[in-house]
């Protein structure tokens, strides 16, 4: 690929209890599929950029659903057959606001991968190299990858992406933070929570930490609250837009997605952070973690056309 975005992380298969309350009481589940990098490759894609996603998928039924979803969103797939299962996690909302998830993936087809899975001219050829800080936290071979595709992303001139992502399930803060950090300096362009930001910056000023480590590109996404961020020295503000929450999980994938496809195009910073608020917007108003990504028609349609590029 030339010019387009191009990710790798775990995508796993999805339960979801189709209803909100405890679990125990559950009437019915779907079946899906779910994983930050893919979530954003799929944004992109049905946004009209291009995206390729790579990770490790087992010889099994979710494998092959993983690989069949993403190219049917429009994502080139790359995924790599490994003798291990592919990876689950089971989602319940507790109530209307807050989602809880069980992760299966000690092990896994997605944790295996390794430096030599990612062919260096894929990252050399792209327009962005977009990571999370899920990826590292999986095991010792994926966080090598991570660092090394990142290093020869750099060395080609190509920007680096990140998205904190931190996940507690996953690794301590005392362990996140350093490898995070470290992440953090060699990227041009960083997405995080003020949470997450926290974890290695001073809480009170949030940005400027973040940009003191090295990127020029710095976006605090903060749900209801909107964004802020610090592009190229310049500050921008833009508040959420009004819309009826009806799944928050996948909100700030979509974001990053909307971000990241708007730089792609050549957008100016602040075309980008208007897109990326309202792909998140759109994202809390339909159920799942990628399925409901919007095209630009439904952009303009929930903005009034008011969505300037």
């Amino acid at each position: 690929m030339t010019g387009g975005l191009f990710t790798f992380g775990e995508t796993m298969g999805l339960v979801a209890a189709d209803t909100i309350g405890p679990l125990a009481y559950a009437k019915g589940f779907s079946f899906g599929i779910g994983g930050a990098e893919s979530n954003v490759a799929v944004g992109v894609a049905r946004l009209g950029g291009e995206s390729c996603w790579l990770g490790r998928v087992g010889p099994d039924a979710t494998g092959t659903l993983i690989k069949g979803r993403l190219e049917a969103a429009g994502v080139r797939t790359i995924a790599l057959a490994d003798e291990a299962f592919t990876g689950l996690m089971v989602r319940h909302r507790r109530s209307g606001q807050f989602a809880h998830v069980d992760y299966h993936r000690s092990g896994s087809a997605g944790s295996r991968l390794t430096p030599a899975d990612i062919p260096a001219h894929e990252l050399r050829e792209a327009g962005i190299v977009h990571v999370t800080g899920i990826t590292p936290a999986l095991s010792e071979t994926c966080r090598s990858a991570v660092f090394q595709a990142v290093e020869t992303a750099i060395t080609a001139g190509v920007p680096v992406s990140i998205d904190i992502n931190y996940r507690a399930k996953l690794w301590s803060r005392f362990d996140a933070a350093p490898v995070l950090r470290d992440l953090v300096a060699l990227a041009d362009i960083v997405f995080a929570s003020p949470d997450e930001a926290a974890l290695f910056v001073d809480a009170d000023d949030l940005l400027g930490g973040l940009a003191k480590l090295g990127p020029a590109e710095v976006i605090l996404k903060d749900g209801g609250h909107g964004c802020v961020a610090q592009i190229n020295g310049e500050r921008h503000t833009v508040p959420a837009l009004p819309v009826t929450v009806v799944d928050p999980v996948g909100a700030g994938d979509a974001f990053v997605a909307g971000y990241l496809a708007d730089r792609l195009a050549g957008a100016t910073p602040g075309q980008c952070l208007t897109t990326a608020i309202a792909t998140g917007a759109f994202a809390v108003t339909v159920p799942g973690d990628c399925e409901g990504a919007p095209d630009r028609a439904e952009l303009i349609a929930l903005t009034g056309g008011d969505l300037r590029r």
